[in-house]
């Protein structure tokens, strides 16, 4: 059986793995001409592309700030795991079967980690 600190590092270290990947680098690079075009790739509009930065950075803010309350974790958790979900489905139909359908299944591999993880803490 796990300790609390060990239960404790896998959350922080998972969480940090989301708010860099979903939170950090989504705010820094959204306006760029790749990420624009990835949006356009994939058949979605533009607005599309920044309305979900916006709620990704505020979903990754709910989860690192730990007076939030749990109630809005569960939230962010369960907006990150449609996010995740509906990204694969996006590059498997434009794409076909390839790297970039898979990564975001990783990915909510780690937000899993960081969910179980929260709430054995909890």
């Amino acid at each position: 059986m796990a300790s609390q600190k060990t239960y404790r590092i896998i959350f922080w270290i998972t969480t940090i793995f989301i708010f860099l990947m979903e939170g950090l680098m989504p705010a820094l690079t959204s306006q760029t001409e790749l990420a624009k075009e990835g949006i356009k790739h994939l058949g979605y509009p533009m607005y599309f592309g920044n309305a979900l930065v916006i709620f990704k950075v505020l979903g990754v803010l709910v989860l690192i700030i730990p007076q939030i309350p749990k109630r809005l974790k569960e939230w962010a958790y369960a907006g990150f795991t449609f996010d995740f979900i509906f990204a694969s489905i996006s590059h498997f139909v434009v794409d076909g079967i390839g790297f970039e359908g898979f990564l975001p299944i990783i990915i909510l591999g780690i937000l899993m980690m960081s969910y179980f993880s929260f709430h054995k803490l909890k």
